[in-house]
């Protein structure tokens, strides 16, 4: 997620970001790609079997890095909030590659922080809870992200 959020706003900063997001056609393939993924990964959620908690061998963490790069990835509305954000925080007459680079690593630490946190408390949650909960939950999330793609998918774009 890190990363995508990153190339996000290296678009935005150089404003390739601002062009995509006026082109209806190229927002539009962005949309549609992330509503289907979403979906898809919803459905894998919800009719696939709960497998073993992976151990983090490489290949365990090059498909993490992948799933979290293609979810936000195609995350049309982060590439939005990133295009009407950063200008906000850039100051004219100040030089703007300095800025910029200020205000991605700081997005990046603080996303990253605020992350960890979330992980550390989903691991806890799951040993406290078990397996037959972490299975609910999956279903649930499952539908959580049927539920997003298919709302993603009916969104018009203005």
């Amino acid at each position: 997620m890190l990363a995508a959020n990153a190339g996000y706003f290296a678009l935005s900063a150089t404003g390739i970001a601002a062009v995509i997001v006026a082109s209806h056609e190229l927002f539009t393939v962005l949309k549609w790609t992330g509503a289907g993924y979403l979906v898809w990964l919803g459905l894998g959620m919800l009719f696939g079997r709960p497998g073993p908690t992976e151990t983090a061998s490489p290949q365990a963490v090059r498909r993490a890095l992948l799933r979290g790069l293609l979810v936000q990835g195609a995350n049309s509305k982060a590439l939005v909030f990133f295009v009407a954000l950063l200008p906000q925080f850039i100051e004219a007459g100040a030089p703007v590659g300095f800025q910029i680079l200020v205000l991605g690593v700081s997005s990046v630490v603080i996303e990253l922080l605020v992350l960890a946190v979330y992980v550390a408390l989903a691991v806890r949650a799951r040993e406290v809870a078990g397996s037959g909960f972490a299975e609910l939950l999956q279903r649930v999330g499952g539908g959580f992200l049927v539920a997003a793609g298919a709302r993603l998918a009916v969104v018009r774009s203005e």
